[in-house]
């Protein structure tokens, strides 16, 4: 079989490192977008075997374009989409969050993935073989939020209806769009939490994370599926977090 061309966003650090990294090792040539050039190149490294870096914003509907459209002219096929580029913003108090702060994580997180969900509609549509998968990182705020964090949450449940449509429209091209949702996942952005992080009643408390490689190893199966099989929602979490249960 030819090799597939896997388009990762946020592949500079974190989960889509981890992610970009998994799938070389499966044979997958990724195609890394991020904003920043070296964190990119820093992941290529990593991946140990072919995988293309395009410095993207994804909240620029031109950068976006010319993402898929630079994968399509050297690949002439998009396989897969990890739509994966996010922020939490200031976990600060609703009556506090500036709305430009509000609106910069509504781009990135939710914006940001349309943008390159469109994009990549586009490419699956009319490609030979016809078709494609698209994984949406999603989190445990799109069932529980943690406290301050109406930006990120409200964005991560706009998420899940996104899947939810996508996986609609899809059906008629050979389109698969599932979502991952993800806890306490061991990178930069959850450093913070073997110190301390507020929990619902206001105490700040450790709490246990994963390997992010597990994360990986989850998406690496979603995206083997066959296009007739899906995984339409996956949780993969720390298993002692303070998720299951009350307070």
């Amino acid at each position: 079989m030819p090799q597939q061309i896997a388009v990762v966003t946020g592949a500079g650090s974190g989960v889509g490192r981890a992610v970009a990294v998994e799938l070389a090792a499966a044979g997958w040539l990724p195609v890394l977008a991020g904003r920043r050039a070296e964190p990119l190149h820093g992941t290529a490294r990593l991946c140990g075997a072919p995988a293309d870096v395009v410095p993207t914003d994804v909240t620029d509907p031109a950068a976006v374009d010319a993402l898929f459209a630079t994968t399509s002219e050297r690949h002439g096929r998009v396989d897969l989409l990890f739509n994966n580029a996010g922020s939490f913003g200031p976990a600060v108090p609703v009556e506090e969050l500036e709305v430009e702060a509000w609106r910069a994580v509504v781009d990135l997180n939710l914006t940001g993935a349309f943008l390159c969900a469109r994009a990549a509609f586009r490419q699956m549509k009319v490609q030979d073989p016809q078709g494609g998968r698209i994984i949406n990182n999603g989190s445990i705020s799109a069932h529980v939020p943690r406290p301050h964090s109406i930006a990120y949450t409200a964005t991560k449940h706009a998420i899940t209806g996104l899947t939810k449509s996508l996986s609609l429209d899809g059906r008629s091209h050979r389109i698969a769009c599932g979502q991952i949702d993800i806890g306490n996942a061991a990178t930069d952005m959850t450093a913070a939490m073997s110190a301390g992080v507020r929990q619902a009643d206001g105490r700040i408390a450790p709490e246990p994370t994963m390997d992010v490689a597990d994360v990986a190893r989850t998406v690496r199966h979603m995206a083997a599926l066959p296009l007739e099989a899906n995984v339409q929602f996956a949780t993969v979490m720390a298993t002692a977090m303070p998720y299951i249960g009350r307070g």
